[in-house]
């Protein structure tokens, strides 16, 4: 049986060949989109699932508040971990983590006359402590948890780390070996474990005892025994009891945090709380971060799977359409299967083993798709991200699931549709063909304004992200932007008490150079990343503001080269120490004062104000404009901004100009790497996500638009072939061609117009809570949506086009040689 369902299925295909093209690749889009969001969605979803115990597990963050404004931080104070195993109740297990400033230069001595092996910028590496073990189950190929850390200046390294440094050296061999970190850190190989082959978070290479901290002088680099002060690269993980609450271990931090804070710390405008933030939300946080480069965020991924939803929905309703219009031409096949005694449930088998094959067809042809959509996304998909069928069985009951449930949605009700035919009526010809108005037809056009429906929504969409992303790109943000490059020499914590002398010979150096516009030795650039922010208190008479301010260290040529206006007073002067402040227009108005020249003189921190500068965005505009000072304090920049002069025919331009400052940089720090960012570029980084979801919805709506007009051309096709009498009898009438290709068109031109209509308060709504994300945005215009439908109706226009065209100028004898 099901091998002649199988024949007539076959058989079928070839005698529709274009129809089952059109379903077999408007599936087949929908399923290789499906498959890829799929994977992705997966990936991200299955990050840190395979520890023991996890719903128990904890990183503990700090949330504090500076004159009402808001502080994230991902660390704690360095002394609580030890302190809360000792007397916090409720606790099974406590870790102190602490991530090494930075990457680090590691070196590997011979053991000879010979020099040590050195590997420049080694990332992934933390202090660590037994008890780390316990929380993140690592598989020990040499030494044990207790004996590695039981001393300081130990290390623990990750297969592939240990057969990195010691190529030639068998695993036994490498325990006792010794490495070195910045020159100035010598520990020994205590243990060896094997690397981590599930997604997680923790992607530590080497683990450095705990106790080398307080034993190596890195303890004021921490804040070892400050309660006081908190550095996020000080973290902390715990694992509850069973039965306890995190809010009952929150407070009991609180309270541990007031009980060892000195008294002249205890500022009553600084609220500070601990928050346990669950394993499962690690991946997911970006206000506290994660050890690896990727945090996900939960609502593209979730609108990821709602447009693979959308896509196979489009792809199923093509089939429907499709199934459903062409049920007059199988309808005497059906009368005659059921007067030879086929059963209503084997014509229902016949169609869905038709549908089965379809959608089987498609997702072989998906499958071959899939390596494109991973090129085309490779900048958005994890590069570990991969499809192997024969290593992913997951993914191999995902395509069997996908393709029953497809088989059933896309063929279930044409099956039920075309198997309750009446074989009298079908055998007298007086079935209805659906070509009226009669429920199948009107079902068809409900299909069609939903397949519409979803791609003017991805328009739409598209459209105004495009346009909040181009607002966010081009807006004035204050301050130049284009031409500018900036890096930064060699800084470490013990540059405090003796700042490096050769970025004055390097600034000298640069300024050699033709093809440089101008030069700043300063801390960050306007906008960056990161901040540094401090409460400071103005007081004048009785009144007092106490505010969270940004501050930037800066040159006096800082304000010139980056074009930030000065609105009164003057620039700072060149110093070693802090002794006067620039504000901005906000703290301006935060003062109390209106013009920028009542401001002038005042006095914060026992330093005068002596200018007041235009406001400019410090970060991107989904956050208002903060508070900021300036100040020149010369010890701490490190950080060198080259404006460049405009290229020309003329120049050497800006590759030669950039490889002399690179070689400069060589000659006084040759064992560094000379990485250099242009500022617009680190600027756009600012939105990455957005860009991504940007090109996601550029192709997701290609991909709606094609299947939907792919679907609107099968339509038209049979439409006009199932009128064709009717258009010859109407030329013979004297109707000309303009007339009938209207009149072909004007059903299907309504149900896009219907489909626009119910586009626009969907995307308003849903974009209007979008932008609300953005400080500074763009407006929802009515013409965006104007223009959205009229693409759509184009569309729709050049795909009848074609089809309508030739329909309308076919010689009416021919369709009526039979009447």
């Amino acid at each position: 049986m099901f091998k002649n369902y199988f024949l007539v299925a076959i058989r079928n295909f070839r005698k529709n060949k274009l129809f089952a093209f059109i379903n077999i690749l408007g599936l087949a889009i929908g399923i290789s989109a499906a498959l890829v969001i799929y994977l992705l969605v997966q990936y991200d979803f299955h990050f840190d699932k395979f520890e023991k115990d996890g719903d128990r597990i904890y990183r503990v963050v700090t949330n504090m508040k500076f004159a009402g404004e808001p502080f994230p931080l991902a660390g704690v104070a360095a002394p609580l971990p030890e302190a809360a195993r000792k007397s916090v109740t409720g606790l099974e297990d406590v870790s102190a983590v602490h991530l090494f400033n930075g990457d680090a230069n590691v070196s590997i001595p011979s053991g000879g006359a010979a020099a040590p092996t050195v590997f420049r910028k080694q990332p992934d590496i933390v202090f660590a402590d037994e008890h780390y073990f316990h929380f993140v189950p690592y598989q020990w190929l040499a030494g044990s948890p207790e004996a590695a850390f039981s001393r300081p200046f130990t290390v623990v390294l990750t297969e592939r780390r240990a057969r990195a440094y010691f190529p030639h050296e068998p695993l036994s061999g490498v325990i006792g070996r010794r490495v070195v970190y910045n020159d100035s850190i010598v520990t020994s190989v205590s243990g060896i474990v094997k690397e981590i082959n599930e997604n997680t978070d923790f992607i530590f290479k080497e683990f450095i005892s705990l106790s080398t901290i307080p034993s190596s002088g890195l303890k004021g680099n921490y804040s070892w025994e400050t309660w006081s002060s908190v550095n996020s690269n000080s973290q902390m993980l715990l694992k509850l009891s069973k039965g306890t609450t995190p809010s009952t271990v929150e407070k009991s931090l609180v309270a541990l945090l007031d009980k060892n804070t000195p008294g002249d710390h205890k500022d009553r405008h600084t609220n500070t709380d601990f928050i346990l933030q669950p394993l499962s939300d690690l991946h997911f946080n970006a206000k506290y971060g994660t050890y690896g480069d990727r945090v996900a965020h939960k609502p593209t991924l979730y609108g990821l799977l709602t447009v693979a939803v959308f896509l196979l929905v489009l792809g199923c309703i093509n089939f429907i359409n499709l199934a459903t219009a062409q049920a007059s031409r199988r309808a005497r096949e059906i009368g005659v299967r059921k007067t030879m005694g086929s059963s209503r449930r084997q014509l229902i088998g016949q169609f869905l083993t038709e549908t089965s094959c379809v959608t089987l067809a498609a997702t072989l042809l998906s499958i071959g798709f899939t390596p494109i959509l991973f090129k085309i996304f490779a900048d958005f998909i994890p590069s570990d991200l991969h499809v192997n069928l024969l290593r992913q069985p997951d993914i191999l009951l995902f395509l069997i699931l996908l393709i029953i449930v497809v088989a059933l949605l896309a063929g279930l009700y044409p099956a039920w549709i075309l198997s309750s035919y009446n074989p009298v009526m079908v055998l007298k010809n007086q079935s209805v063909t659906g070509t009226g108005g009669g429920r199948r037809a009107w079902l068809r056009k409900g299909l069609t304004v939903s397949q519409f429906l979803i791609a003017q929504v991805f328009i739409m969409a598209t459209v105004i992200t495009g346009r909040q992303i181009y607002f966010m790109l081009h807006s004035d943000l204050g301050f130049r932007q284009d031409a500018i490059i900036s890096f930064s020499v060699p800084f470490t914590f013990r540059n405090f008490d003796k700042p490096d002398p050769k970025r004055f010979v390097l600034l000298d150096e640069l300024r050699k150079i033709p093809g440089i516009q101008g030069l700043s030795l300063a801390s960050s650039s306007p906008a960056s990343a990161g901040w540094s922010t401090s409460i400071m208190t103005y007081k004048d008479g009785k009144k007092e503001v106490r505010t969270d301010v940004e501050q930037k260290g800066i040159d006096t040529n800082y304000l010139n080269l980056f074009r930030i206006r000065l609105l009164a007073g003057r620039n700072v002067q060149q110093s070693d120490t802090i002794k006067e402040y620039l504000i901005n227009e906000t703290y301006l108005h935060v003062l109390g004062f209106q013009r920028p020249e009542d401001a002038l003189n005042k006095v914060i921190r026992d330093r005068p104000i002596v200018g007041v500068v235009s406001d400019f965005h410090q970060q991107s505009l989904h956050k208002a404009i903060k508070p900021l000072v300036f100040y020149s304090q010369d010890k701490f920049d490190y950080t060198f901004h080259v404006a460049l002069q405009p290229q020309s025919a003329t120049s050497a331009g800006w590759p030669a100009v950039i490889s002399r400052i690179g070689a400069a940089y060589k000659q006084l720090y040759p064992n560094e790497e000379f990485k250099y960012e242009f500022f617009d570029e680190s600027i756009a980084k600012f939105y990455k996500s957005e860009q991504d979801i940007s090109r996601l919805l550029k192709w997701a709506t290609g991909l709606a638009i094609f299947i939907s007009c792919m679907g609107l051309l099968g339509l038209v096709m049979y439409m006009t072939n199932l009128r064709k009498k009717e258009i010859g009898v109407r030329k013979v009438l004297g109707a000309s061609v303009s007339g009938i290709i209207g009149i072909l068109s004007r059903d299907f031109m309504r149900l896009v117009v219907i489909a626009f209509v119910l586009a626009v308060p969907i995307v308003w709504w849903a974009m209007h809570k979008w932008l609300e994300n953005f400080a500074y945005r763009t407006e929802i215009s009515w013409w965006l949506f104007a223009s959205s439908g009229l693409v759509m109706v184009f569309v729709a226009l050049l795909t009848m086009g074609t089809q309508t065209f030739r329909a309308a100028r076919a010689n009416p004898v021919d369709s009526l040689r039979t009447e």
